[in-house]
């Protein structure tokens, strides 16, 4: 059945200026509008303490770089609609006035989202101005990951959320779980008989998360000086792919069923082991600009975690990854135990790439050619992204976005699953392994290299 119009919207973006609006959000609105996924009456206006020059011209800009084969006219009418207005967390009047003429221009129909992509020292005072101002009252709130700097600082947060909207109002971005890819481990696990069976302690070996990245921090030094890699990524994107691989299978595919099935792999989730964690620091990082020429923050991390459900004790996760390292991937490796003794200690496996274009492997053992019953490997592989039928995946933030339009909060995260995720890796904050260094396009410290037996197709 089709869904009903989206109703007018006042979109309100701040850190509209930065780097991220530039790369996802803009070209994520710039998709939903060439889709006609947009409602038909919207407005955007961006905020931050200074106005550009000419705003309008710099998101045209950053359009035109992000975006092949920019529809001249989508951008246009995009671009027609934008508006700035300056405000920080000590003043939003103007903002809140803009705001409203915006809503008065609408209807009385007309939805406010508002898109909170500030540091995270700067989000909790900017929530405060939200309440003071009155802007949050019915609004939708997207708040940017990180969601505090440890366990203390997330309750914070959260509590000063909770003064201004209800849970049923804020939406928590992980983009991980916007990517089509980690919505695949869904239909893969639970659409497929041969599959979910044997997705158990009894059958698995290993499960492993990796997520390295070929590129430096790239003018991001700043940010990376105040967050590190491990509550840039672990506590939330590969936990987040961690939730979607173990849990059980939710009783509906809705936000209170998968949120509901995360949750409860969390709360099984061991604390982590400080002694099973490595940091490192790629060479030449503190030479980038904005980082202290004496820094200990680390670019890598390599865990291993355990899940004490029953489908799961025992069975270690290991998850992966850094900046400046051998690769890009998004890659879930799982190694199935041999069933019998009879043909050796080969395993099999089943991989799972997380890219912009989602695939699926696997490595099964075969007879080999020749007189002898021996066995050798044989790798599988499938595409799973590519258009059907004129439809093409959506990305991430395309995709987010059009969730948070139409209220549904299945892929963003709930409250109490950052507050025990932060427990998890509390652990790690109070007691931080020692940083090591590693050399640009290795797989970071030997350390880490001893963990276990990394696994990665073409290995």
């Amino acid at each position: 059945m089709p869904r009903p119009d989206p109703s007018p919207h006042v979109f309100v973006v701040f850190g509209a200026t930065g780097d991220l609006a530039a790369r996802m959000l803009f070209p994520g609105f710039y998709q939903l509008a060439a889709s006609g996924r947009l409602p038909a009456d919207y407005a955007v206006i961006g905020s931050g303490r200074h106005a550009p020059d000419d705003f309008a011209d710099t998101i045209a800009t950053a359009l035109r770089d992000a975006v092949d084969d920019v529809d001249a006219d989508v951008l246009s009418d995009l671009v027609s609609r934008l508006d700035f207005v300056p405000s920080d967390a000590d003043d939003g009047s103007d903002l809140a006035e803009a705001v409203r003429g915006a809503r008065d221009d609408l209807g009385p129909d007309a939805q406010v989202l508002i898109y909170l992509s500030v540091p995270p020292e700067a989000m909790q005072p900017m929530i405060g101005m939200l309440g003071r101002e009155g802007l949050a009252a019915d609004a939708r709130i997207v708040v940017e990951k990180p969601f505090g700097t440890d366990l203390q600082s997330s309750r914070e947060l959260d509590a000063a959320l909770k003064e201004i909207v209800d849970e049923r109002q804020v939406y928590r971005v992980d983009h991980f779980l916007g990517k089509e890819a980690v919505q695949n481990i869904l239909a893969l696990r639970f659409a497929n008989g041969f599959i979910e069976p044997g997705w158990r302690a009894e059958h698995l070996e290993s499960v492993q998360i990796d997520v390295p990245e070929e590129l430096t921090i790239e003018g991001r030094g700043s940010f990376y000086e105040s967050t590190g890699c491990f509550r840039d990524m672990i506590s939330t994107h590969l936990c987040q792919v961690l939730g979607i691989i173990a849990m059980e299978p939710p009783e509906r595919l809705d936000e209170a069923g998968l949120r509901d099935a995360k949750a409860a792999v969390f709360e099984a989730m061991r604390p982590l082991d400080p002694d099973r964690v490595v940091f490192g620091q790629y060479q030449g990082y503190r030479d980038e600009d904005d980082v202290a020429e004496d820094s200990r923050v680390e670019t890598f991390v390599a865990l291993e975690a355990f899940v004490d459900t029953e489908r799961w004790r025992g069975v270690p996760f290991y998850l992966r990854t850094g900046k400046a390292l051998g690769d890009n991937r998004r890659t879930v490796t799982v190694t199935f135990r041999p069933p019998t003794a009879l043909f050796g200690a080969d395993r099999t496996r089943l991989v799972l790439e997380l890219t912009d274009e989602p695939a699926l492997g696997v490595r099964l053992l075969a007879k080999r050619p020749g007189p002898d019953l021996d066995v050798m490997p044989v790798d599988l592989h499938a595409d799973i992204g590519e258009t059907v039928g004129g439809d093409r995946p959506l990305e991430a933030y395309e995709r987010l976005l059009l969730d948070v339009i139409r209220g549904d909060q299945m892929l963003f995260t709930r409250g109490d699953e950052v507050d025990r995720l932060w427990q998890i890796c509390q652990p790690v904050l109070d007691a931080p392994p020692e940083v090591h260094t590693y050399p640009k396009g290795s797989w970071g410290p030997e350390a880490a290299v001893a963990l276990t037996d990394w696994q990665l197709p073409d290995d």
